[in-house]
């Protein structure tokens, strides 16, 4: 039978607090037990329809009645769209596909594997730096400064303006204030325009420049477009990774039987990066959808008309049905299939960046550091805010 959900009580997920930011997953869970899709009142203040459990957030991510793009939401949605300029992520079919074979070719799995001496070679020069001090905070030290810099020489974005881009893009994707988040988008838009100016007057072997600059006049990129590009490219060419690093770590130092099986046998690093996607990616729901026609869910009717749909990917990858014993960190376990990089036609384009990135950078770190360890008690870290990026602000560890 289905069911009209149009009156569901609303689940206020902004009243769980600090709570529900650390440890979301057993909130998820209890939803999952009553069914997979729920009206809720998300920590940015806004009401949403969240999708729970893998089969049914794997089918939603692959539907293309749920549309990425803006014009389809509701008037009184709530949201603001966070991004500048028109991108991969707020576009559907033909023009999704049209910009993503743009630079599809940059980011395959035998093109990023070329960048690995680079990777390597910038998470030298971090941990030298950060290994004679005895204790930092890795967010700092490596987890962000790492894929900034890979992602930075790509694009051909100046290094002295990173750190600023770091906390405009922080700011843009987690902050609890819908105020700040406009103004970081706003900086961040009037940066990327300056930046397209100068690769247009300056072009340089870059990534940017070459969109800025291509031949294909039949396909050259609308100012917009090349606006939005930018903007993903470096937001989500960095933040990802950052928080894949960070709670790889976490987890590693939080399960010490773990840790000590991938020291004795640092062959399981690829293991172990796809267990941290599975049981604590960093992306806790994508992007928004917004329902172009009624559509059912387990037996749930979600309206259409432009209604705000969630997919939560943290509890799709910690679903019983798919991953047995799913709360327990494995390095071992067989994660494929997870969803942490998402599914369909959105599925990240730069996953084989993501995963080089968080190899070479644990590796490295525990060769370097053989005896690591947390620095503060893991309850006492500061999360991300928000239900999109999720990770440590901080991360202090010693050795």
């Amino acid at each position: 039978m289905t069911t009209d959900a149009t009156d569901a009580a609303v689940v206020d997920l902004a009243a769980l607090g600090d709570g529900f930011t650390r440890d979301p997953y057993p909130v998820y869970a209890a939803l999952r037990a009553r069914g997979p899709v729920h009206r809720v009142r998300m920590p940015e203040g806004h009401d949403a329809w969240l999708i729970v459990g893998y089969e049914a957030g794997r089918a939603a991510l692959a539907d293309e009645s749920l549309s990425k793009e803006w014009r389809n939401a509701a008037p009184d949605v709530g949201a603001a769209q966070v991004s500048s300029g028109v991108t991969m992520l707020s576009s559907d079919a033909p023009r999704h596909t049209r910009l993503r074979k743009l630079v599809a070719r940059e980011f395959t799995t035998r093109r990023v594997e070329r960048l690995a001496p680079r990777v390597r070679e910038i998470t030298d020069g971090l941990l030298d730096r950060m290994v004679p001090l005895g204790r930092a905070d890795l967010v700092d030290a490596l987890s962000f400064p790492l894929p900034i810099a890979v992602i930075g020489e790509l694009l051909g974005v100046p290094v002295a303006d990173r750190v600023d881009f770091r906390n405009w893009s922080n700011t843009a994707v987690s902050s609890p204030d819908a105020a700040l988040r406009a103004q970081a988008t706003a900086s961040m838009t009037r940066y990327l325009a300056g930046l397209l100016d100068d690769k247009r007057k300056r072009p340089g072997d870059d990534l940017i420049s070459a969109l800025v600059h291509q031949a294909d006049d039949e396909d050259r990129l609308t100012a917009e477009e090349l606006l939005g590009m930018a903007w993903l490219l470096l937001v989500a060419g960095h933040e990802t990774t950052v928080n894949l690093i960070s709670n790889g770590v976490l987890a590693l130092l939080t399960h010490p039987g773990q840790l000590a099986a991938l020291r004795a046998d640092l062959s399981l690093i690829d293991g172990a990066v796809e267990e941290t996607l599975r049981w604590d990616g960093p992306v806790e729901t994508p992007t928004y959808r917004f329902t172009t026609r009624p559509c059912e869910v387990g037996g749930t009717t979600v309206p259409g008309g432009g209604q705000l749909v969630l997919v939560a990917i943290a509890d799709a990858d910690r679903d019983p049905a798919r991953f047995p014993d799913p709360a327990r960190f494995d390095i071992r376990r067989d994660a494929r299939g997870h969803l942490a990089f998402g599914h369909g036609v959105h599925y990240r384009l730069g996953a084989p960046l993501a995963r080089l990135e968080a190899r070479v950078a644990i590796r490295s770190l525990l060769e370097r550091c053989p005896d690591l360890a947390l620095d503060a008690h893991p309850a006492a870290l500061p999360w991300r805010t928000g239900m999109l990026i999720r990770g440590p602000e901080r991360l202090p560890v010693r050795w």
